[in-house]
């Protein structure tokens, strides 16, 4: 499968990432397993995490996600097959925030959970109003000298905030190489304008998350009786206001005319996105992954991309 660059990092990665989100919470550690190995199979290789995943459920902790992906990795002696993407600086049981120390205990617990000894791109999740992002910058450059990171980036920036990041870079600071924002075909303001005229400018790579819109763009939710459909469903209610539908109805006719699904033709005009390197998507299952896969060879025409401009 055709590599992409994620922007100016040296790293290579094919189009579409694999969600972490989902390991040791929703799928437990045999289909996670299985969904890590068909993803393989079919030619991808980043795989996306987080320290805090799936911190949120009822009796975790986090740190879950990268357990099980550490496991796999072992198991399967799978490392250096992937591109290892994972974050910090969100709440933890031992701190939280973008400050040198805790950033450097993050990295540090992360790699233990992944029984790794560097990770291949890591982010500060959120930004950290508390903390200079000088500090921050410098802690990423100390791993990226200590051999733990390869590249450092940034995640839920915007672009006032990017750029901040970016000019304060250089000499003993790293630089973020690759941005990684909430962007879909529903949710677009969040990063086209100046934030993405950013990436741009700068070279930045960019792996948007929510890619799919935490399921509706699959077209699984279309009216009120539909949000019982998942534990997810409660938040669709908004989105079947305003343009939400309007949405569905062009994903609809581009699928139709290119006999894919909703969430494949959503994946794909993402990837068409110039300026998007790779959308990031979970699966649950191998069956989901499969009907994921098949995004990363759908190329949408100019009129394809006309009509999802709603």
């Amino acid at each position: 499968m055709q590599k992409r660059k994620l922007g100016k990092s040296g790293l290579e990665i094919a189009p579409l990432v694999l969600g972490g989100n989902v390991f040791g919470w929703t799928a437990d550690k045999a289909t996670s397993f299985a969904v890590l190995d068909a993803f393989l199979d079919a030619g991808f290789n980043a795989v996306d995490t987080a320290d805090v995943y799936s911190r949120w459920a009822p009796g975790h902790q986090g740190g879950e996600s990268e357990t099980v992906l550490g496991e796999w990795m072992k198991e399967r002696g799978a490392r250096s097959k992937i591109v290892l993407i994972t974050k910090g600086g969100q709440e933890m049981p031992a701190g939280k925030g973008l400050t040198a120390a805790n950033l450097q205990r993050a990295c540090e617990d992360s790699l233990k959970r992944l029984q790794t000894d560097h990770i291949d791109l890591y982010f500060s999740h959120f930004p950290d109003p508390n903390t200079p992002i000088e500090e921050t910058l410098e802690a990423h450059q100390r791993l990226i000298d200590q051999g733990k990171v390869r590249v450092a980036a940034g995640s839920n920036y915007d672009a006032a905030g990017l750029k901040a990041a970016l000019d304060a870079s250089g000499g003993k600071r790293a630089r973020y190489a690759v941005l990684q924002p909430h962007y879909n075909l529903l949710v677009r303001d969040e990063y086209e304008g100046p934030l993405e005229d950013l990436c741009v400018k700068e070279g930045l790579g960019v792996i948007p998350y929510f890619a799919l819109a935490s399921g509706f763009l699959t077209g699984k939710y279309r009216t009120e009786a539909d949000l019982k459909k998942s534990p997810r469903g409660g938040r669709m209610k908004d989105r079947l206001q305003g343009r939400g539908l309007a949405v569905l109805a062009a994903l609809d006719k581009v699928a139709a005319a290119r006999k894919a699904t909703q969430a494949q033709v959503a994946l794909a005009w993402l990837m068409a996105r110039p300026s998007v390197t790779a959308p990031i998507a979970s699966a649950t299952s191998v069956q989901q992954l499969k009907e994921l896969a098949p995004a990363a060879s759908l190329k949408l025409s100019a009129e394809d991309m006309k009509t999802l401009d709603v």
